[in-house]
């Protein structure tokens, strides 16, 4: 998952993706990720934009980034959620979506909060 490599790329923490393609329609994948300051979310955003827009992929939406506190980019298949780490833990979005499965992630990616972590390759 070329968004989560760059997110680790630029140190972002507990780096997780769940598979909500059952339980919503429209997306089937969100990336969520965590960083200690809002400086740090931002460059964790700009990197997953730069590395995704060299796959021809531009987000259809995106939000919070004046902030810099929860920054939301919608790509339609995968919504990534670049979180300060103090917002993360007062949504607990990994709480909301316990229920949907994880995706595992490629070995080169930081692994998230349930100690997962192998290769794999999707957008």
């Amino acid at each position: 998952m070329s968004a989560a490599r760059a997110a680790a790329d630029k140190l972002a923490d507990d780096i997780v993706a769940f598979d909500v393609s059952d339980q919503l329609a429209i997306t089937d994948t969100f990336l969520v990720c965590s960083a200690a300051n809002d400086r740090q979310v931002r460059s964790i955003v700009d990197a997953i934009e730069e590395r995704l827009r060299g796959l021809d992929a531009k987000p259809v939406r995106r939000e919070g980034e004046r902030e810099g506190r929860w920054v939301l980019l919608d790509y339609v298949d995968v919504v990534v959620h670049v979180q300060h780490a103090e917002d993360r833990v007062f949504y607990a979005l990994e709480r909301l979506w316990k229920d949907c499965p994880t995706i595992t992630l490629p070995d080169d990616v930081n692994v998230g909060r349930d100690g997962d972590g192998a290769a794999g390759d999707e957008e």
